[in-house]
Order: C-alpha cells, then sequence, then structure tokens
C-alpha cells in the first residue's frame, strides 16, 4: 500500500512540473509579434466601383465605302481607333443604295446586332437622324457634318457636329498667297451655307494675308458656284479658261468637282487646293486642303459619351457644336508628304493658327452677305 501511495506521489510531481515548463520554442529565428487585438468595430465594406459601360459603335456610310478618302474614310478612322484605344467595338455599315429607306433599315440592322452608337457622315442623314432617334432613345446618335438645318429639332440622344469652316478656307486663303500665289480662284459646288463659309473664308484669308505683304493691288480671286458635286464639263471648261486667264491655283470645294478641276490643272500645270480632308493623295496638283478634322471630332464626342456612362451629356445633348481651330477641329495638313509650299513655312503655319485659334484674325462666318475685302473679287454666279 505504502508503495503504491509512493508511486501516486512521484506521478502527481512529475504531471505538476510538466505543467509549469515553458512553452517549447518556434523552429524560426524571425522575429514574430502577434497582430493587435482588432478594434471592436465592422470592417468597411469593399468599394464597390461601377462597371465602365460598354459601347459598341456602329458606323454607317453615306454613299461610297470606308476607302473613300473623304467623309465615310476618316469618319470610320475616328471610330476605329477610338475603339481600339478605350476597349470599345466599332464596325462599319454600308446601305445597299443611296436612299433614305436603305439608310434607315441599315441603321436598324446595325442596332438589332447590338450597336448602341450609331455614327453617320453627312447632311444625306438629315431625314433619318429625324425619325430614328425617336424610335431608339436608349441609342445614342452622332451625326458629323450635321446640323439643325438637316435635323431642325434634335433628340436628346443625338449629337450634332458641324464645323467653322470659314476658319478653314481662310488658312488656306492666307497660306497661299504668302506662298506667292497672287491670282486665285475659288470653284465651289452647290451654294450650301458649309461650301459658301468655305470660299468666304478663303476670300479673307487671303485678303488677310496681301495686306499684310502690301500687295491688295495685285491679288485678285475669282469666284463662282458650279451648282453640282459631281465632275462635268462645264466645270472642265470654266477652269480650263481660268487657268488660260492666268488663273496660278484654284480651291475645288465641293466632293467631285475636284476631278474635272485636276483634268484642267494637269492640262494647264496649274495649282489646287483640296477640301474637307487631306487630298494631296488624289494629285501633285494639290499644294494643300482645307481640312475638317473628322477623326479628332469622332473621338471628342465619343470620349464624352464614355465619361457620361454612356449617355450624352449636356454639351452634346441635342445640341448641335460648331467645331473650328479651338478644338483643333479645322486645319490644312501638316504632314511631310502633304506639305507642298515651295516658301510658306510650318512654323509660319503654326504661329497663324494660333491666331485663328485665339480669335486675333476676327473671320466673319455670314453667309448672306459677302466679305468686306480689298482685293479684287470677281463673283461670277
Amino acid at each position: 500500500m505504502k508503495k503504491i501511495v509512493t508511486v501516486l506521489l512521484i506521478l502527481g510531481m512529475i504531471l505538476s512540473v510538466v505543467a509549469c515548463a515553458p512553452a517549447a520554442t518556434p523552429a524560426a529565428t524571425a522575429d514574430v509579434t502577434a497582430a493587435p487585438e482588432a478594434a471592436a468595430t465592422e470592417a468597411p465594406a469593399a468599394e464597390v466601383t461601377e462597371a465602365p459601360v460598354a459601347l459598341n459603335i456602329a458606323m454607317v456610310t453615306d454613299v461610297g465605302n470606308i476607302d473613300d478618302k473623304s467623309f465615310n474614310e476618316f469618319t470610320w478612322m475616328g471610330c476605329k481607333n477610338w475603339a481600339e484605344a478605350n476597349g470599345a467595338v466599332a464596325n462599319y455599315y454600308r446601305p445597299s443604295e443611296d436612299s433614305d429607306e436603305a439608310r434607315i433599315e441599315t441603321i436598324k440592322t446595325a442596332i438589332e446586332k447590338g450597336a448602341n452608337v450609331i455614327v453617320c457622315p453627312g447632311y444625306l442623314f438629315g431625314a433619318t437622324y429625324q425619325q430614328l432617334p425617336q424610335q431608339y432613345p436608349d441609342v445614342m446618335f452622332l451625326g458629323i457634318d450635321l446640323g439643325l438645318g438637316d435635323v431642325p429639332a434634335p433628340q436628346a440622344n443625338t449629337a450634332l457636329i458641324t464645323y467653322q469652316e470659314e476658319q478653314s478656307g481662310f488658312l488656306a486663303g492666307y497660306a497661299a498667297v504668302m506662298d506667292g500665289y497672287t491670282k486665285l480662284a475659288f470653284l465651289g459646288g452647290i451654294d450650301v451655307p458649309a461650301v459658301v463659309r468655305y470660299g468666304f473664308g478663303y476670300v479673307q484669308g487671303a485678303n488677310q494675308a496681301a495686306t499684310e505683304l502690301g500687295n491688295t493691288a495685285d491679288v485678285s480671286i475669282k469666284y463662282w458656284y458650279s451648282g453640282t458635286f459631281g465632275p462635268n464639263d462645264e466645270i472642265k471648261t470654266k477652269t480650263a479658261g481660268w487657268y488660260t486667264e492666268g488663273t496660278q491655283i484654284i480651291f475645288a470645294c465641293g466632293g467631285g468637282i475636284v476631278y474635272s478641276a485636276i483634268t484642267s490643272a494637269d492640262e494647264a500645270n496649274g495649282k489646287l487646293i483640296g477640301v474637307d480632308v487631306d487630298q494631296s493623295g488624289i494629285s501633285e496638283r494639290v499644294v494643300t486642303s482645307a481640312k475638317k478634322e473628322l477623326e479628332n471630332s469622332v473621338k471628342l464626342a465619343l470620349s464624352d459619351l464614355l465619361a457620361n456612362g454612356g449617355k450624352w451629356s449636356e454639351a452634346y445633348a441635342g445640341v448641335e457644336n460648331k467645331l473650328g481651330a479651338t478644338q483643333d477641329c479645322v486645319g490644312l495638313p501638316t504632314d511631310p508628304a502633304s506639305w507642298r509650299f515651295s516658301t510658306f513655312t510650318l512654323d509660319q503655319y503654326n504661329t497663324l493658327f494660333e491666331k485663328v485659334k485665339s480669335g486675333e484674325y476676327a473671320i466673319s462666318p455670314a453667309i448672306d452677305v459677302q466679305p468686306t475685302v480689298t482685293i479684287a473679287v470677281d463673283y461670277q454666279n
């Protein structure tokens, strides 16, 4: 019995010693400190960010295709390049024929395929934009070179962009005279407001340069509207006569009429100024072009749409924005391959552009009255 008691006492002592022994040292020797006790407050919820809107852009051509070296091509470039840079989708559609019905059906097809942004260039979409935006209020419509004259009462899901063509024409006229041309001409297509602004701006620019050079008596302009946007024999005859009479450079302002002027220029070794886009690629006779920066215009508008959650902001919704030098949306091409002036330099052009941009040169946009100038202008209509 004593032995049993003795054993039990020994076992109890052993257990007591084990229970009081310090804990084993961790194998790792790094300095590890325990995290402080969490405060008795609820952890903040993770910030919820709204997913960026998914823009599915459909650009619809008026007539022709996206390789027309004009409105369709440069509008498409704006859509495509912006979409690639911003993770959006862009496709183009070509109507089956030149009619309002075909354009409407093409836009409907694009919407059925998922498009939520429709981009269309040119006044031919005027009737279309008076109908479809009302039927598709959740689709955003952008009209390039489409104004209130084409869409008198645009819906809130419709944004219209037009241009200060008088500024672009001014730049071309000024540069031509500064480059040494004194016998100029303006060949207009149909005398719609945009064409008239181009022409009157051209007159003002030539006059400004002549005034600064002190040779207003030497500079003159022949001025005529052909009444069409297509080439024909009458235009060729008119422009050939101008070159024969001493005209050195013609501003051909009106779509396809430039091709009749090119024929005359080739025969007379004359020069030309293109319009709307950089037309240097269609003939070596083209010295410069009075441009509308279509690609930049599209990018500005689509950026507004994205920033505003897929809806037009107040700056665009149901509004006609008339873009110009301030927005870098008009100008002359400055790419070396397109720069064909003899003495007028890029630095001079940049100085000129900044003066137009700042408003230092006051360029009248009026189309109901001919500009007051001191150079001779022969209006032939």
